[in-house]
């Protein structure tokens, strides 16, 4: 007896693809850690500290253009200009208050816009001040200057000397290199505080009628002493027209990171040849002979 014998075929399972789910992204997930990291940033910035950029020569010579810093925003407490990219609504509230001293180096919020200046504290509230022929009258008395030998700063793209108006100015060093060689004096505030300042010329600057500073306020001015735009500037919205709130300070200034001549381009290899040498970790917070002591 015989039989056909059918073969039979296994039907084979259709393959599925296990990794797809694992392909999938969680863009949900994605969104919100971007979200979260941003966000965390944004507080870090708002109250603990922030970079900040040079953009103006009215600092000098303690400043340069393109000098990269970084301000501290706890020394003074907290108020609506603590809040980066200017986003909370102005106000006079402030949280754990605290008063700036002589000679440290704010950032004011111009009182009519949202522009960041930066500048050292000459008076603080209650104090009656007036400049005469460049120097400071402070509560009547004459704040200190002495002149020191003229300093060399560098001649580059960001710094090109012309602002001073004065072709004496652009000379040659010692060395062979052309720099800026400017008449600088060192003053010193009343708690011994003291930084060098130029005031190279006789500007309309250079005097300013006696003024009592208001409770809250404080008095401020760029160690450029004849191109700076300050507290001096009682009718001009390009000054911050008179004593700044204590509100409208974000922070103090406290280093320098780096500083950038210039010449920095999409050439990574700029990236590195564009950096100032010297200025690095360079502190911003003034001398006191306590200090020096040490």
């Amino acid at each position: 007896m015989s039989s056909d014998t059918a073969a039979v075929t296994e039907p084979t399972p259709e393959k599925t693809d296990t990794n797809d789910d694992d392909k999938k992204v969680d863009w949900l997930a994605e969104i919100r850690g971007l979200a979260l990291m941003l966000l965390a940033v944004f507080a870090f910035h708002s109250f603990v500290a922030k970079p900040f950029y040079i953009p103006s020569e009215s600092m000098l010579p303690n400043m340069l253009v393109g000098d990269r810093l970084v301000v501290s925003k706890y020394p003074y407490g907290w108020n609506w200009s603590s809040v980066s990219f200017h986003l909370a609504p102005r106000g006079d509230w402030r949280v754990a208050p605290a008063t700036p001293e002589y000679g440290d180096i704010v950032i004011p919020v111009h009182p009519e816009r949202d522009e960041d200046y930066i500048k050292r504290v000459v008076a603080l509230p209650g104090d009656s001040i007036a400049v005469r022929n460049g120097q400071i009258i402070l509560n009547g008395e004459p704040v200190p200057q002495e002149a020191e030998p003229p300093l060399d700063l560098p001649i580059d793209a960001n710094s090109t000397c012309r602002g001073f108006d004065d072709p004496s100015f652009i000379v040659t060093n010692d060395k062979g290199a052309t720099v800026c060689r400017v008449p600088v004096y060192r003053e010193t505030l009343p708690n011994g505080a003291n930084y060098l300042v130029i005031d190279h010329t006789n500007s309309w600057l250079d005097d300013f009628d006696e003024m009592t500073i208001p409770e809250g306020h404080v008095f401020v001015m760029g160690d450029n002493r004849d191109h700076s735009s300050d507290s001096r500037e009682l009718n001009s919205s390009r000054g911050l027209l008179g004593p700044v709130p204590l509100e409208n300070i974000g922070g103090r200034a406290e280093f320098i990171t780096f500083s950038l001549d210039g010449t920095t381009t999409l050439n990574p290899v700029t990236w590195f040849t564009s950096l100032r040498e010297g200025r690095a970790w360079t502190t911003l917070r003034p001398s006191k002979p306590s200090e020096k002591a040490q």
